[in-house]
């Protein structure tokens, strides 16, 4: 379906990769890994033809159709969600234009008219609509919003939009850069079983464990500019990696012990007339040594303590007989909710069914319209939402946010955690000002786990992380001395981390005293997109 062969990148005289070799055969799965900047991204232009190679070859059956998700989501002008998802907005015209210019110039018989034609015919396929439907309500969508202008909607629910076009027009090729980012566990986990039963092939960058161990068959790893290929999911990869590493290590060190005793023996009698041919004869022994490079060490997510909080009290909050309504619509009645202290508690339930309301409740965010909130002894809460406003002084660089923070912290220790949270190198001196949305929520992140707060709300704290970063993070989340209430839509993370889960729906919270696993067993339902969506 499509071979890269012999692939070389570079940019400003610093080279991505070299010597890469890819092959992507109809119906496999495929994950590109490797970290931040690697050039994985740079990989999926060059296969687009958005980006020119400095040598190598990209090869593609000439019938191939090859469909792309990217990470920003594109312009919409006033198409609505239906217009886009059945991928008619702005197409239908082009494509007819397209099809007319080469029939003109009597290229029928080519690539691109048999792409055209291809997509012509998908898009004026009657069924098509009732498809994007489906596709839209798996992803998350109600029915009231799919006649709505898309320009209304956050970039998240466009880019949901544009991943049910991209469903619908069912690619040979489906090309999915970081496709879980916008997607709430739900969603996530509905697109995981449509793509489970998916007849085209995929090749995918994702920071989602979960979501590649459940759908990957190879990856090919980016590292020491070389693509290096493995067989199964992600977490065979790092199993085969490391071990691939713990052999090349020992073998770099027993060479380098034969070397040293040759050198020594030839060292110590070069000078002796009856041993100086043996000597010599050692020193050619190590010429004619293949050498072994040492290898590099596969990088390993930042360890980092978070500071004790203040201890708070055994109750660290409780919400009763708690009446909430945005307007007419009831969210919750009659509310009963208590957190422990030391609880990690997640949050689930189906979209629209109240996590992140509750979750606000419990900050303090929202006020209820009746009922009584309690904080306990000595609580001091900290609420981490991607929708916040960054608390961030425009004029101060990242590195002295994050010192004024925890003003006890070394500037290299400063610097070790941004660094582990993406901001490397020069990255520290930047004003926040001039950050991105995401590079705000990361550095909110990192002042939360350098001076932490003893009760931590925390909603989708993945997202905009790398893989590595996620498991800092959790690394970091295992040893914290507080509580913790969070939403996710990593199944990683959630299983990693939750002691207890509170399920949402109807209004009601209910709690289940163990981690996911032991929910799902409890709920009956089977499996997890069904134990989500019970009553």
């Amino acid at each position: 379906m499509l071979t890269i062969r012999k692939l070389k990148k570079s940019y400003g005289g610093e080279t991505l990769f070299e010597e890469a070799d890819l092959q992507i055969n109809y119906g496999e799965r495929i994950a590109l890994v490797g970290p931040n900047g690697a050039g994985k991204s740079t990989i999926f232009r060059i296969i687009l033809k958005e980006e020119e190679a400095d040598k190598g070859t990209v090869e593609r059956d000439e019938w191939t159709l090859v469909g792309f998700l990217a990470q920003e989501s594109e312009a919409v002008g006033d198409y609505t969600v239906i217009q886009i998802a059945t991928g008619r907005a702005g197409e239908i015209e082009k494509l007819e234009a397209t099809l007319k210019a080469l029939e003109d110039a009597g290229t029928v018989e080519t690539r691109e008219y048999s792409e055209a034609q291809s997509m012509y015919d998908a898009l004026n396929d009657p069924k098509v609509e009732a498809k994007a439907k489906k596709m839209l309500r798996g992803l998350g969508y109600a029915e009231t919003d799919f006649e709505r202008p898309a320009k209304e909607m956050s970039g998240g629910w466009i880019m949901r939009a544009h991943l049910a076009r991209l469903l619908v027009i069912e690619p040979d090729l489906l090309m999915l850069d970081e496709p879980t980012n916008h997607l709430d566990l739900m969603s996530l986990l509905w697109f995981q079983d449509y793509l489970k039963n998916y007849s085209g092939a995929i090749l995918m960058i994702s920071h989602d464990r979960e979501f590649m161990d459940e759908l990957v068959e190879s990856v090919y790893d980016i590292a020491e500019k070389k693509l290096n290929s493995y067989t199964g999911n992600y977490s065979a990869f790092v199993e085969q990696r490391h071990n691939q590493y713990v052999q090349q290590n020992n073998a770099y060190k027993n060479q380098q012990k034969q070397i040293k005793d040759l050198q020594a023996f030839a060292n110590k009698f070069r000078s002796v007339s009856s041993k100086a041919s043996q000597a010599q004869s050692k020193l050619k022994e190590i010429e004619r040594m293949e050498k072994i490079d040492k290898p590099m060490s596969p990088k390993k997510p930042f360890r980092f303590q978070i500071p004790d909080p203040p201890r708070g009290g055994q109750k660290a909050m409780t919400l009763e007989e708690i009446d909430f309504a945005y307007g007419k619509h009831k969210v919750y009645e009659d509310l009963d909710l208590s957190i422990e202290r030391g609880e990690r508690t997640v949050l689930v339930g189906p979209n629209g069914s109240g996590k992140s309301t509750l979750l606000k409740l419990l900050a303090g965010e929202l006020t209820a319209q009746s009922g009584t909130y309690t904080a306990g002894h000595n609580a001091k809460i900290g609420y981490f939402s991607q929708h916040r406003a960054a608390t961030l002084d425009p004029n101060a660089s990242v590195l002295s946010e994050v010192m004024g923070a925890a003003p006890t912290l070394r500037e290299d220790e400063a610097r070790g955690i941004l660094g582990s949270f993406m901001f490397r190198k020069e990255e520290v001196y930047k004003m926040t000002k001039v950050l991105s949305g995401g590079e705000k929520s990361r550095l909110n992140l990192v002042k939360f786990l350098v001076d932490p707060p003893n009760i931590l709300l925390m909603d989708e704290p993945t997202t905009h992380l790398d893989i590595l970063t996620v498991e800092s993070l959790i690394l970091a989340l295992q040893s914290y001395a507080g509580t913790l209430v969070f939403i996710s839509h990593d199944v990683h993370f959630i299983k990693t981390l939750a002691t207890d889960v509170i399920h949402v729906a109807n209004g009601i919270a209910k709690r289940f005293h163990g981690d996911w696993d032991y929910f799902i067993e409890k709920s009956g339902a089977g499996d997890e997109r069904a134990a989500l969506t019970a009553d």
